[in-house]
């Protein structure tokens, strides 16, 4: 009896880390094809601004709409997974971000143009709630930091795969045909219907229409700080990434392959950079890993703009991005860590969605900037203020590093 109950326990462990394996690519594959979909805008700011007779600055404004509207559909899916579950909210999320990807690759003008960007700004904004609390419930506490790198840094592999499409489709298919791939991650819900379950943390919970509420209310300063520090966190991506293919390509005179190659090489600095330092939150504490990655970004930014050697340049967008994903990485485990269990879908992904927001200016302001300051200028004023402000923000906070997620959030004391 003894042998046959070990066994049993034995089978339900290795069914408990499939379900977590499968969730955890599941989720990692829905925040990475949603981010190609999104990064696919920022290589072909310049030719949809030549086909639709608009300035760069008014292409550049559909990305700040769709970052606009990100907090709608995180109030609307994040609510709907904290109701009725995580499952069928990601799968219905992932369908109409595919769905709007490929309506943005059709839009006969700009104005259609920036209407379906707007609309697929709300099928993204979804995404991450839902998806990083079902991975980060369904993670060991002890590889929480690990993993939650992991699936951050689909964001930076989301990145890596438009830089592909850019290099190996828009030349021969045109910059249509990019937005027509973002239609493949409709596919993902075969997935995730046939292998994820439902998160056991959620089930233990299922908290009714006014529990959702109150939890919102009775955590209201905390959730006001996380909109703060998803603001500052919003601002060092979005200042770094979304223009700096336009610099390489207008200011440095590069051509669309070597732009795309540079793209690569410093998203897998971001790639590794989540990693390591999601790893070393979990031996530092969130906190200090992502101030010291913030800090040491800083201290790149020189590197990163001024040089006019092609190697160099390309060693200092590797090392940003590296810092700035590097400080990414422990993001969706501090962010769900610090979410009442109740309201854990909606709080972080919500809060996250709203630091979007307020940072959903940050490439057309700095296209306004570059107007007389060169893109080098604008590029290098907003990331160094934006560093220096988010290693404030991020260390005046709290933390509840490797907390049980099945707990009440003040369960467990904040450090």
């Amino acid at each position: 009896m003894a042998a046959q109950s070990g066994s049993a326990a034995h089978a339900a462990s290795d069914a408990a880390r499939s379900e977590a394996l499968h969730t955890l690519v599941a989720s990692f594959l829905g925040w990475t094809l949603d981010a190609f979909d999104f990064f696919v805008l920022v290589f072909v700011l310049p030719t949809i601004a030549k086909d639709f007779h608009r300035d760069v600055a008014d292409i550049a404004f559909t990305i700040t709409a769709t970052l606009a509207m990100r907090p709608v559909g995180a109030l609307i899916f994040g609510w709907l997974a904290d109701r009725y579950g995580r499952r069928m909210p990601l799968m219905a999320d992932v369908i109409l971000y595919s769905v709007f990807e490929v309506l943005s690759g059709v839009a006969p003008t700009f104005g259609w143009f920036l209407v379906f960007r707007a609309l697929y700004g709300v099928a993204m904004g979804g995404e991450w709630g839902v998806g990083a609390s079902i991975a980060m419930e369904a993670a060991p506490a002890r590889w929480r930091g690990l993993l939650s790198g992991l699936l951050q840094e689909g964001y930076a592999v989301g990145y890596l795969l438009a830089a592909a499409a850019y290099f190996f489709v828009f030349p021969r298919f045109g910059w249509r045909a990019m937005f027509f791939l973002g239609g493949a991650p409709a596919l993902l819900t075969l997935y995730i219907r046939s292998k994820v379950p439902e998160s056991k943390s959620w089930e233990l919970v299922r908290p009714g229409r006014g529990e959702i509420w109150n939890a919102i209310r009775r955590n209201f300063r905390r959730f006001l700080y996380i909109v703060v520090l998803m603001t500052m966190m919003n601002l060092i991506a979005h200042g770094t990434q979304d223009l700096y293919p336009t610099f390489l390509k207008l200011e440095r005179k590069l051509d669309t392959r070597t732009v795309a190659t540079i793209a690569i090489i410093y998203n897998l600095g971001a790639l590794l950079g989540g990693l390591v330092f999601g790893w070393l939150s979990d031996h530092i504490g969130r906190r200090r890993a992502m101030v010291a990655a913030v800090l040491a970004g800083l201290l790149i930014v020189p590197l990163w703009i001024f040089p006019r050697s092609l190697a160099w340049l390309t060693v200092g967008a590797f090392l940003m991005q590296f810092m700035v994903q590097g400080a990414w990485g422990a993001i969706p485990a501090h962010l769900v860590e610090l979410s009442p269990p109740a309201v854990r879908g909606l709080f972080s992904g919500l809060a996250y969605q709203l630091g979007v927001l307020f940072a959903a200016n940050a490439a057309f302001v700095e296209a306004v900037i570059a107007r007389h300051f060169g893109y080098g200028g604008a590029l290098a004023l907003v990331a160094s203020t934006v560093l220096l402000a988010d290693a404030m923000v991020i260390a005046l906070g709290n933390e509840r590093k490797g907390s049980d997620l099945d707990q009440p959030a003040g369960a467990s004391a904040m450090r």
